[in-house]
């Protein structure tokens, strides 16, 4: 006896255990599967069909693998913590689901074919206990008698035999009418029991058992069939796999509530470990905001040696230089700063002798010898040079030094520009649109050395006439007038600390603006432009006229200002809470504008002046 056993659309011949019955009567001991046939397969050989997987399998991986990747991609824009619980959860849920379906699949494949084996064995079994007495053509009776002998067995299934009795007639015997009938079974599974296979060494028997699962609505059914060798009854047998099918989904439901509590046992385990992995990340990150405020005495406590520790100790060493550094820097700086403050003030002394002397040969110019006359002259020019620088470079002193202190009085704006003009002598060259009674809060000492060093800048290096105005701007930001924009021309700086000449303008912001704590609401802001009819200035010369010692042209290395002029104005602008802006006017020329806050009272606090002078120390060192 032989038992063919198809795969996909094929056949193939296993040998079968020896028959021990003789040659009639019996039944081969191996079973086949049978399917049902499509269109693409009917031109196959036998269609035997076993517990199979789907071919569409590894195409539905590679989908949700590809939206696992496009997922992936989209966690970069997201928090690290969130990317490893996601990335955890994920591998979790892969794991989780990968070990559910082997299980589900190895426990549905072991419950179908235990279930399965024992009803093909006991009906084989049964169809052979049952036919064996049987004559060759029995009658109908004696058919149904048999049939309910094989339905009564432990595997409670329905049976159908079929035969031809003694008249010739066929006869079909039934154990349950409604379940089980000749066309119930499916036709590819009667064709492939009627066939006689050739009888060779290799299939030993004409004729083999087959099953077939099918379903009857919802419940799933296993169906089998075999024609008796050496002639006799065919039988058919029906079995429900309903309890089977009960089991498995069970079983379906169990792992898959362990795949949930899984998924959520990784989603903890992922939240504990990206807690662990960031804590000392945020920690770091800490660390480095604090470094950049300035807490350079700031440290990690490094515990371990894993990467994290080695990275912590990075940033300790790294921390240390830099604090080391920066101690150095800082005590260049201030030894720079003391010895230009007393190189300032040593030569003040000297210096005022000399100007005295200077002065009475200036008295007594007209009496000298006309050969001496302009050496006489250079003498005093020179000597009023530097003298003026001294002062300026005490004042600049004064400013790194965070010593420099507003004394605030209420100022008429209008005759304070009016003054400063006056006492240089400049009101034929100064247009002056300004309306009396601005009253501002403001030091008029700073605010007359900011006018003269924008005026006097105007004067020497721009055009006449030069304009100035002065309007108020509301905490809304109205303004009154006056107008910035672009144009070229050269310009050295100029001297004013008490005096009216100044260096070039810039055309970006040259401050930090206003400070919002210092302006109250109300209070509003000052803007006094000075605008000059000149060439304006270079683009590549405006971000650098609030510079310290800078000059427009190189070649003009010795002329009259010193190129401090500007910078000192920009910090005393600065000491009140405001700013100066250049830029070049479309029509041409340049214009310097002030914004003042109109009560700087607010900065006469100590905590906010050491903030502002320590702000200007940063800003006006060739970066402004």
């Amino acid at each position: 006896m032989c038992a063919a056993a198809a795969g996909e659309g094929g056949g193939r011949a296993v040998v079968a255990d020896p028959d021990p019955y003789g040659p009639r009567g019996r039944l081969p001991a191996g079973f086949a599967a049978v399917r049902e046939r499509s269109a693409g397969d009917a031109a196959d050989g036998d269609t035997a069909q076993g517990p199979a997987g789907s071919e569409g399998a590894p195409a539905g991986r590679r989908r949700a693998l590809r939206l696992l990747l496009r997922a992936s991609g989209l966690l970069r824009w997201t928090s690290l913590r969130l990317r490893l619980v996601v990335v955890f959860a994920l591998v979790a849920l892969t794991a989780a689901v990968s070990a559910s379906g082997i299980a589900y699949w190895l426990n549905r494949n072991t419950v179908l074919d235990r279930t399965q084996n024992a009803v093909l064995n006991d009906f084989r079994k049964a169809l052979e206990d049952s036919t064996r007495s049987l004559p060759l053509r029995p009658r109908c009776t004696e058919l149904q008698d048999a049939a309910r002998q094989m339905a009564a067995g432990p595997q409670n299934y329905a049976v159908l035999l079929i035969g031809v009795d003694r008249k010739g007639k066929d006869c079909a015997a039934t154990t349950d009418k409604d379940l089980l009938t000749l066309t119930s079974v499916p036709a590819s599974l009667r064709t492939a029991v009627d066939e006689a296979r050739p009888v060779d060494e290799s299939n030993r028997y004409a004729h083999h058992l087959y099953w077939q699962r099918k379903e009857v609505g919802d419940t799933p059914y296993l169906v089998a069939g075999a024609k008796v060798t050496g002639g006799g009854p065919t039988g058919y047998m029906i079995k429900s796999l309903s309890a089977e099918q009960q089991d498995l989904n069970s079983l379906a439901w169990s792992l898959g509530i362990a795949t949930a509590l899984a998924l959520v046992g990784s989603a903890l385990l992922a939240q504990a470990a990206a807690t662990t992995v960031l804590r000392p990340v945020q920690r770091l990150g800490h660390a480095a905001r604090q470094l950049g405020e300035g807490r350079l005495d700031t440290r990690l406590r490094v515990t371990g040696t894993d990467e994290l520790a080695d990275l912590s100790r990075t940033f300790n060493r790294t921390a240390e230089r830099l604090e080391l550094r920066v101690a150095e820097l800082s005590g260049r700086e201030a030894a720079s700063r003391r010895f230009v403050a007393d190189m300032s003030h040593e030569l003040r002394t000297p210096l005022t002798a000399i100007t005295a002397v200077s002065e009475v040969l200036e008295e007594e110019a007209d009496s000298l010898d006309p050969m001496i006359a302009p050496a006489v002259q250079l003498v005093v020019s020179e000597t009023r040079r530097l003298n003026d620088l001294v002062e300026n470079l005490m004042e600049v002193t004064r400013f790194d030094a965070g010593t420099a202190r507003l004394v605030l009085d209420d100022v008429d704006v209008a005759d304070q520009v009016t003054a400063c003009i006056d006492a240089r002598a400049w009101l034929d060259a100064v247009d002056l649109d300004a309306d009396r009674g601005i009253v501002a809060r403001l030091d008029p000492r700073r605010l007359d050395v900011i006018l003269a060093n924008l005026i006097g800048n105007a004067l020497k290096h721009g055009g006449s006439p030069v304009r100035v105005s002065v309007r108020t701007e509301d905490a809304a930001g109205s303004t009154g007038d006056g107008a910035d924009g672009p144009a070229p021309g050269a310009r050295d700086g100029a001297d004013a600390a008490a005096g009216p000449e100044a260096d070039g303008g810039p055309q970006a912001t040259a401050g930090d603006g206003p400070d919002p704590e210092t302006a109250r609401p109300g209070s509003g802001t000052l803007v006094i432009r000075v605008r000059d009819h000149g060439p304006g200035i270079p683009e590549e010369v405006l971000p650098h006229v609030f510079d310290r010692f800078y000059k427009a042209s190189a070649s003009r290395p010795r002329s009259e200002g010193s190129g401090l002029g500007l910078s000192i104005a920009l910090e005393n602008a600065h000491i009140h809470g405001g700013e100066i802006t250049a830029a070049n006017l479309p029509e041409g020329g340049a214009v310097f504008t002030l914004r003042l806050p109109m009560d700087a009272s607010p900065l006469a606090d100590g905590e906010r002046r050491e903030s502002r002078d320590g702000a200007v120390d940063e800003g006006t060192e060739g970066d402004r």
